[in-house]
């Protein structure tokens, strides 16, 4: 097994919290897992982008064109990070409309279903997890082992979580 993603946003979004999650289902399934956090100043509204491994990796770093997956919070922050991205792979992306690309494009403007109601801006990051469960198919976790990492990380606001994460899936079938 070996898989890389990207998860691109901006401070206060959730990228850090994205990583734990992946990174406790990696480890609960023995796979080892690599990280890396590139921090706008770690301030809110500074650009976060972090690089994820999972499997059999020595360099947390992932080269140029090699990214199977690309998580983006944010749309600019997504297209600053397209270069990581393989030709072929998934990008879901927190956006209403996204450059044409070589790779399997799942736009949404989540921002615009947060402010509708459908679900808490403060869960954007796992909104766009569900909308990940949803639509990639050789994503690395189930959505059960998902929600044992996110009840693992935080039990008080897993419930929440978990309405969120549905609701997600639910719109990613879609």
């Amino acid at each position: 097994m070996k898989y890389q993603i990207v998860v691109a946003g901006f401070g206060g979004q959730g990228v850090v919290f994205l990583v734990k999650v992946l990174s406790i289902c990696a480890g609960k399934k023995g796979y080892k897992f690599l990280g890396t956090e590139n921090h706008g100043m770690s301030q809110r509204g500074g650009s976060v982008s972090s690089h994820i491994k999972i499997g059999d990796f020595y360099n947390p770093l992932i080269d140029l064109a090699q990214a199977d997956l690309l998580i983006g919070l944010d749309k600019d922050e997504a297209i600053l990070n397209l270069p990581y991205l393989k030709r072929g792979g998934n990008v879901v992306v927190n956006a209403d409309e996204f450059p044409e690309i070589d790779a399997n494009v799942f736009a949404v403007d989540a921002n615009k279903l947060a402010e509708e109601g459908v679900f808490d801006a403060k869960g954007l990051n796992v909104f766009m997890l569900g909308l990940t469960l949803a639509r990639v198919k050789d994503f690395p976790f189930s959505v059960d082992e998902v929600k044992e990492a996110i009840e693992e990380i935080n039990p008080k606001f897993a419930p929440q979580n978990f309405d969120i994460l549905e609701k997600a899936i639910e719109y990613g079938k879609n």
